[in-house]
């Protein structure tokens, strides 16, 4: 995981100088700025990329650390840090992560800052995408009936204007469909097909072998036109001992 930005604010210097030092010697935080009051603090956030966890004293000039957590983004979390026991309740209203009484040890900072840690590896881990499985197969209608169309099966599919011709293995007849290649193109998975010329695509494992200008796929020749020819040489590089 990335670590943890951090800012802290607090009018308080030798409160600002300790929670500075404690931050500096946890691995997992990573301090952006330090500021003497929440304005100074508001000013940085405006002119600053994102910060993920604010350290807010709340009795400060002008603006009091409450009044400022609740014009953080959403996504940011706080922890409350204060000389006054009885604001306690008033920082968990505003969902701080936690609350630090001054004067505070290490150990206690760092138990609140593992708080703050379990919860941006939650977001994170929640944030990865899911896993879809692969799709190995389409319906096509051809002759009034939908024809599974196994990808795997595939050696070679060939475009006339309004249809396409899927020649498949062991399939003597090739499947007609009332479609166009570019639509077809779009439905197949681009890791294992490739088109080479205006009226063809071809199953990429089904290569026999390239003979010149021409591809060989079981007894038919298919004529690889030029502005194709870099994508499938390029393709052939990285297959090629």
């Amino acid at each position: 995981m990335k670590k943890i930005t951090c800012l802290i604010a607090d009018d308080e210097p030798m409160a600002l100088h300790l929670i500075e030092s404690y931050v500096l010697k946890t691995p997992f935080l990573e301090l952006k700025a330090k500021c003497n009051n929440a304005v100074e603090a508001m000013r940085f956030c405006d002119e600053q990329s994102e910060i993920d966890l604010f350290f807010l004293d709340i009795q400060m000039p002008d603006l009091t650390g409450l009044e400022f957590s609740k014009m953080i983004p959403a996504r940011s979390k706080v922890i409350f840090t204060t000389a006054f026991e009885q604001y306690a309740i008033d920082g968990y209203k505003v969902n701080a992560l936690d609350y630090l009484l001054k004067p505070f040890d290490y150990n206690e900072f760092l138990n609140a800052a593992q708080k703050a840690r379990v919860h941006f590896e939650s977001l994170q881990s929640n944030s990865f995408p899911k896993i879809e499985k692969k799709q190995d197969f389409i319906f096509v209608k051809s002759e009034y009936r939908q024809v599974k169309i196994d990808f795997s099966e595939v050696l070679y599919i060939e475009g006339l204007k309004d249809y396409v011709k899927i020649y498949l293995k062991d399939n003597p007849k090739p499947v007609l469909t009332l479609m166009s290649l570019k639509k077809l193109e779009e439905e197949l998975p681009s890791e294992d097909f490739m088109r080479v010329h205006r009226s063809f695509i071809i199953g990429l494992n089904k290569i026999e072998a390239i003979e010149r200008n021409h591809i060989v796929i079981g007894n038919q020749q298919i004529v690889i036109a030029p502005n194709y020819k870099k994508s499938l040489m390029d393709y052939i590089e990285g297959k090629s001992l």
